[in-house]
């Protein structure tokens, strides 16, 4: 769909809506005006973009209300990321499917997105769960260090010094309360069952802990 494909459903709408529509008009795509209300501006283009963004910003200072339109996206992703984008930015935006039909999904104006408690939440216990500062400075050598991660490489290093062990004793000594599931569940391939209750370590937990040491605090 190019950009001249998406104006007359544009302009069909905001007419439909009492405006009075024109397209071209200075750097603006299409332009709208209804009475003595301020002006409104769509900016129309191929796909989501930087550029598009930068350009509804810059009609900001034209005028408060400003559309960005797109045809419509194929995933529902990349509509609703760049969605939160405009509406952070105070543009509303609009989408023209193949058929022709035009979709309102934000208008513009501010927005105050609301707080995730569970994401909240879910950050603050990864922050508690992560020992010293692993990632300080980005990636480790081969990743990123997660609190499940360094739990695991402080069994591994228990294992590596004491032998097969019990979980609870491993729990214990490690203070990882959840060294058994941990184990047990094998995420990374690093421990072995050897008898109910008691974990071994493997050659590829050898390896996690060479690989991955410096993570331990």
């Amino acid at each position: 769909m190019r950009e001249a494909d998406l104006y007359p459903p544009v302009k069909a709408y905001l007419e439909g809506q009492g405006y009075a529509v024109k397209g071209e008009v200075g750097a603006a795509d299409v332009v709208a005006l209804r009475g003595d209300e301020p002006p409104l501006i769509v900016e129309l283009k191929t796909g989501f973009s930087l550029s598009l963004f930068h350009q509804g910003i810059d009609r900001l200072g034209v005028s408060d209300h400003v559309y960005l339109c797109v045809p419509r996206p194929k995933g529902k992703r990349a509509l609703r990321d760049n969605l939160r984008l405009a509406r952070r930015l105070g543009l509303g935006v609009m989408t023209v499917r193949a058929d022709g039909l035009l979709e309102v999904h934000a208008d513009p104006g501010p927005y105050a997105p609301r707080k995730n408690k569970k994401k909240k939440s879910r950050l603050l216990r990864e922050f508690e769960r992560l020992d010293g500062d692993p990632n300080a400075g980005g990636a480790t050598r081969h990743g990123i260090v997660t609190g499940y991660r360094q739990d695991a490489l402080k069994c591994a290093a228990y294992l590596a010094t004491s032998g097969a062990e019990k979980g609870a004793i491993i729990a214990k000594a490690t203070g990882v309360p959840k060294a058994t599931t941990i184990m047990r569940n094998n995420h990374y391939g690093w421990f072995q069952k050897v008898e109910k209750g008691v974990y071994d370590l493997t050659d590829d937990g050898r390896k996690g802990l060479s690989d991955w040491g410096d993570a331990l605090p």
